[in-house]
């Protein structure tokens, strides 16, 4: 049975997004970060990266993970085009071409816009983080005017159809919301992602990571 590794306040939201917009039937194991937990050699703690369980299916001890009849994937952007593949119906790639479009950008996303994007996430609020925020969007420019300039011209990422390709840019770029006034500066790429944050399927993974404990 395809099971999932992870919870919902983590990388695992991308292919938990996927599945909630598939329907398709799944395990969920909820593991969470070791470093979240004030003692993760308790006994009672619950199942998470560093518990030898998890580290059975992922050495590395980082989420999420999948095992789908045996093939284990580890890598979240990996998994979510997996799965959409197997299971995604039009959610996948359709053909060879659409296929490379779908890697191509879910790599921009990993090596142009996940890390400036957490810089802005996770910089300290107000004046402190003020200059880490200010170099993330100045780095963030590029790859997001190249994203407006394509989402100015059609509805989705690949096709003419909301795909997993949606699902992994997006999820990368929603690190960078809060910064509002460089999400003002690309409005096709903010009404691209305000769309797909109005989906069924995003509402229902939403609910499910801000019913975990922060």
């Amino acid at each position: 049975m395809l099971t999932i590794y992870g919870c919902y306040r983590s990388r695992a939201s991308r292919p938990l997004w996927l599945l909630a917009e598939t329907g398709t039937a799944y395990r969920h194991v909820p593991v969470i970060q070791a470093y979240r937990l004030p003692d993760p050699g308790a006994a009672d703690a619950p199942i998470h990266t560093a518990s030898p369980a998890f580290l059975a299916v992922n050495p590395q001890g980082q989420i999420p993970a999948m095992d789908d009849d045996g093939l284990v994937l580890t890598e979240s952007l990996g998994i979510t085009l997996y799965l959409s593949k197997r299971y995604g119906g039009d959610l996948g790639p359709r053909d060879l071409r659409e296929d490379a479009l779908f890697e191509q950008w879910a790599l921009v996303a990993a090596t142009a816009v996940e890390t400036p994007a957490l810089d802005i996430l996770q910089a300290p609020a107000g004046d402190e983080g003020a200059d880490r925020r200010a170099a993330a969007a100045q780095r963030l420019r590029r790859p997001f005017a190249r994203l407006d300039h394509l989402l100015s011209q059609r509805d989705h990422m690949v096709g003419d159809r909301f795909t997993a390709a949606d699902i992994c840019v997006a999820e990368c770029v929603r690190y960078a919301m809060g910064e509002t006034a460089l999400m003002a500066e690309f409005p096709a790429l903010s009404a691209w992602i305000a769309r797909l944050h109005a989906r069924p399927g995003f509402q229902a993974m939403w609910a499910a990571r801000l019913a975990e404990p922060a």
